[in-house]
Parts: structure tokens; sequence; C-alpha cells
């Protein structure tokens, strides 16, 4: 059997595994030492095992944990609804005001957290009911929360790219530095459109009464505290990380503390949160450890087959493909795969034929991994499957249909869409902060 054949033959059995409802390390786990064990004799049991300990010895993974709970515990402590009253009260008397503070809300917890499925929570819970009370138009607002909240998986510091960072190995601050212009990028592009939007139909966002609003400008520059805990923990985190007073794991350890500190210092550091916040923690924590341990060992199996070159020969030496054409096939399987996964089960499903692909294409990895951040986020918006569409309709108040949801969302798909061609067409977008910090 020939390799390319051998290749084929480990991402059908990896999507049957996956069809039989298995959980996903467990089914690309298996495919992997399965693999093994028949190409390379008993030996080759070994090499899970290898990637296992390299995993354990790369010390960025101590990150991931320490990410996660200094999202979860913001969450948990309430401090993101002190932002939203801030943007509120900031933002109120612009015409369609809450909606772009919802956004600016987004871009701080992004920045603070990493994870889209927080800021959808925290959008939904808190920004969506908010600006239904004062008239806001339904569709329009459940849109920007969804649109806001993929800004999470791409502005530092995005669990995401972390994951990314690992398994393409790449320099996870680069990877940081290289999202942030795009991620400021779409958010300005969702700004703008709120305001073209609701200048030509004013209807849609109405202004805040002024009763609403009514107190003394000290108290307007008291809730402007609200913004500096947030900021403080950002700049501790990842500014000292981007000017090299810390590294990238004292980085996150850094921004646990500082968010741990914070909840105190708001007497809102109980046992219930506490609890709440590493429940959380350890779960989400333990399954991103076996998703990358499943992805790690694929990809030795499937690149020791030599199958990025077998794909590079397929799509380029006998389909006569250009290397951009191959580029933008593999960014559409993106979107087909999360009609039914979601962003951490594509980066490990398609990262061990992808990225050594890429790579062998002569594209950036750092920069192609800003692409996949927003490609997948696309398809996790996109109907009818859409991972973040239900998840919408769980959180959303009763009177918002799922309909609703689906019409809500096209707008967003298609800046998003303009973003990925802006950042292909002008990769310096997404280069030039880390050739500037990194100097290279």
């Amino acid at each position: 059997m020939s390799y390319e054949l051998i290749a084929l033959a480990m991402f059908g059995a990896m999507m049957l595994m996956l069809g039989t409802g298995q959980r996903v390390f467990a089914a690309i786990g298996f495919v992997a030492s399965a693999a093994a064990l028949l190409l390379y004799g008993q030996g080759a049991v070994e090499m899970p095992f290898s990637q296992a300990f390299k995993l354990f010895n790369w010390f960025p993974m101590l990150t991931l944990p320490l990410f996660i709970y200094m999202g979860y515990i913001l969450s948990e402590a309430g401090i993101a609804e002190d932002l939203y009253r801030m943007l509120h009260v900031w933002f109120g008397r612009l015409r369609g005001g809450l909606a772009i503070g919802t956004i600016f809300l987004m871009v701080i917890i992004s920045a603070i957290n990493g994870l889209s499925v927080a800021g959808m929570a925290i959008g939904a819970t808190i920004a969506l009911p908010e600006m239904l009370r004062r008239g806001y138009d339904k569709v329009m607002i459940t849109g920007i929360v969804q649109g806001g909240s993929s800004l999470g998986i791409l502005i530092p510091p995005s669990v995401v790219l972390v994951l990314y960072g690992m398994i393409a190995r790449q320099p996870v601050g680069q990877l940081w530095l290289a999202g942030a212009l795009p991620g400021l990028l779409m958010a300005t592009i969702f700004v703008i459109y709120i305001v073209v939007r609701c200048r030509l139909n004013p209807s849609l966002a109405p202004t805040v009464r002024d009763e609403d609003l009514q107190m003394p400008m000290s108290e307007k520059l008291k809730l402007l505290r609200a913004g500096v805990i947030p900021f403080l923990i950002f700049f501790f985190m990842t500014g000292l990380f981007v000017m090299g007073y810390t590294s990238l794991v004292e980085s996150s350890a850094v921004g646990a503390t500082a968010s741990t500190l914070a909840a105190w210092v708001k007497g809102r550091l109980t046992r219930r949160v506490v609890w709440e916040t590493a429940r959380k923690t350890l779960n989400i924590s333990a399954m991103f450890l076996w998703l990358i341990l499943a992805a790690l060992a694929f990809g030795a199996v499937f690149d020791g087959l030599g199958a990025a070159r077998a794909l590079e020969n397929l799509f380029i030496g006998q389909l006569h493909l250009e290397p951009w054409m191959v580029l933008l096939m593999m960014m559409s399987t993106f979107i087909i795969l999360g009609i039914f996964l979601d962003d951490t089960a594509m980066l490990v499903i398609v990262a061990p034929l992808y990225i050594p692909l890429v790579k062998v294409l002569g594209y950036d990895l750092v920069w192609f991994g800003v692409l996949y951040t927003i490609t997948c986020q696309i398809a996790y918006i996109t109907p009818p499957f859409g991972y973040n569409l239900f998840l919408m309709r769980a959180l959303a108040p009763k009177e918002i249909t799922l309909a609703d949801i689906y019409r809500s969302i096209w707008p967003f798909v298609l800046m998003m869409v303009a973003t990925i061609g802006i950042v292909m067409i002008f990769p310096e977008i997404a280069l030039w902060l880390p050739k500037s910090v990194y100097g290279k």
C-alpha cells in the first residue's frame, strides 16, 4: 500500500471513529496507536508514550490551566458585570452606544480571558437582556453578542492560539502578538457596521433615557474604576511578557494571581466562587490535555509517513493547484468541520495534516495560525449546526428564537470573511508586531 493510501486510510478511520460518537481524543488516539502498531511493529507502541513525555516536558503547557482559571474567576466574581455598567453609563447617549459598548466589553473580556465561550456567556446573560429592555432590535444585538464573542480566540491571551502553538511548535508569544492587530481590526469593522446601520435605521438602537443616566460626574468617574482592574491584569500579564520581564509561564501565573487578588479586593472571593472556578478549570484543562496528547501521537505517525509531501504531490504535482488555492481548500474544510465540531477538536483533527503541508508550501505558520482561528470561528457561528448558535439559544432570553439567531449572524460572517481576506492580502497586519518585538 502506498503512503498516500495509508494516510487516507488513517484519516478515514479517524473520521469513522468520530462518527460513532466516540470522544475526540479517544478516536484520534486509538487510530494513532493502531496505525503505529500495524506499520512499525510492536516497538512502535512507544511512539504515543514518547509524545506524552514530550508534552509533559513542554513548560508552556502550564499556562493552559492558569489562563482558564483566570477567566473563570473573573466571570464568577462578577467583574464583567461591573464593566458593562460602566460602558452603559458612558456610551448610553450615543446612537447604538450600548451595542458599541458591548463590542468593547468583548474586547476587554477577550484580553483577560482567552475563551470565546466565556465572552458568549457574559454577553448573553448581561448585555443582551439590558439592550432588549431598552428597545434595541433583537436580531441585530444577538448578532453583536455572537460576533463579539469570536474575538476571544484571537486577542491575546487566546487559549486556542496556545493550543495551536503547542501542536504547530510555534512560539506562543509570537502567535499572541500576531492575533492582536487582526482581532482589533475585526472589532473595528464590527463597530463601523453598528454605527452605519444605526445611522441608516435609528429605530434599531434608541438612545438611553436621560433618567437612566442621571448621576453626578463624580459618580461616573467612579464607575471608570471598573475598567482599571481588567487593564491592570492585562498589563501585568501580557505587558510584562511582551517587554521581556516574564516568561510565558510566569505571565500566566501573574494573570491568575492578579485575578484572584482582584476578586479578593472586591470582596467576592467566596467559597462558592473558588469552588466553581476550580471545578470548571479542572474540567476544561483535562479535556485540553487529552486532546493535545492525542493530536501529537497522531501527528508523529502521520508525519512519519511523509504525508505532507504526499499531499503536496497530490495537490500541486498531480492536480496542478497553486499554493494559495490549496490554502483556500484547507480553510474551507475548517468551515465544514465546524458544522459538527468545536474549534479545539477541529485543530486536533486537521493539525497533523495541514500544519506540515502549510510549512511545505512555504507559508508562515504564525500567519496561518491567525487565519485558522478566524476561519474556525466562522464555522463555529455558521448555520445550520454551528456550536455557538445553540449555545446562544441556551443562554439568550426566551423571546429570542433560533430563527432570530440564524438571521442575526450573517453580517458578522461576511465581516469575518472580509477580515480573512484583508489579512491574506496584507500578511504584515499579523506579522508586523511579532517581527517588531522579536526581531524576526
